[in-house]
């Protein structure tokens, strides 16, 4: 049934969608699945993205990525601004995608910093990153965690994350769920607001993410939270 999917997906594109478009297409569509998974199917029905053969092995990368363990793997957090978590998701728009990248607080589930963008770079999760710097102020020590994308893995990145005193962490390989409070963050987004809105323009969905930050943050119940909204959690810890 899987391949079903990605076969249709993969003629809708014109043949041209790769594992990674496609990945993001069913994730769009409702269905969780890896990436690596869609990727074997592929390979194994011959299915290939326009672009594939511009791909190329880096024999450094696995030892370059190495150097950025998980460190909020045993990390017990008890406390705003001990574990920030981020990531980026694709949002389609006609024939072609923006990005979003979120920001959140481990602790309250807070929103604390996010970026809409038409490319998926290193600058567009700095905007985030600055957002949520300035949101929060954290002390030096707060873990940083996100996927191993080469948005976070970019030297511009590491040195904005070090400059402000940031320890920074990434998903071991082949464990999404490492991440998974943003994971859950973007399912809800998307079954909230996402999938029921028709968008024609950047700017609806700047409009939609920028009314749903606040409804999300102050007045969603979240059920890791006693289904109290992140906003009021933090209003809780401080009484």
């Amino acid at each position: 049934m899987l391949l079903k999917k990605i076969q249709r997906i993969h003629k809708d594109s014109g043949s041209t969608y790769g594992s990674p478009r496609i990945h993001a297409e069913l994730q769009e569509e409702g269905h969780r699945v890896g990436r690596k998974r869609i990727a074997r199917l592929m390979q194994v029905d011959g299915i290939r993205g326009r672009s594939a053969d511009l791909y190329y092995t880096n024999p450094g990368l696995g030892e370059y990525y190495a150097e950025i363990p998980n460190r909020k793997r045993n990390v017990v957090v008890t406390a705003l601004n001990q574990v920030w978590v981020g990531d980026v998701t694709y949002l389609k728009l006609g024939k072609r995608w923006l990005y979003l990248a979120v920001v959140m607080d481990q602790f309250s589930r807070k929103v604390i910093g996010w970026a809409l963008g038409r490319e998926r770079t290193s600058a567009l999760t700095l905007r985030a990153l600055s957002r949520a710097i300035r949101s929060r102020k954290p002390e030096r020590g707060t873990i940083f965690h996100s996927d191993r994308g080469c948005e976070y893995a970019a030297k511009a990145y590491r040195n904005r994350l070090a400059s402000a005193g940031f320890v920074q962490s990434m998903n071991r390989p082949r464990r999404m769920t490492d991440n998974a409070h943003m994971e859950s963050f973007f399912h809800s987004m998307k079954s909230d607001v996402i999938h029921r809105v028709a968008f024609y323009c950047e700017a609806d969905y700047e409009r939609v993410i920028r009314k749903y930050m606040p409804y999300y943050n102050n007045t969603r119940r979240h059920s890791a939270l006693n289904y109290r909204s992140p906003a009021n959690y933090e209003l809780g810890l401080a009484a």
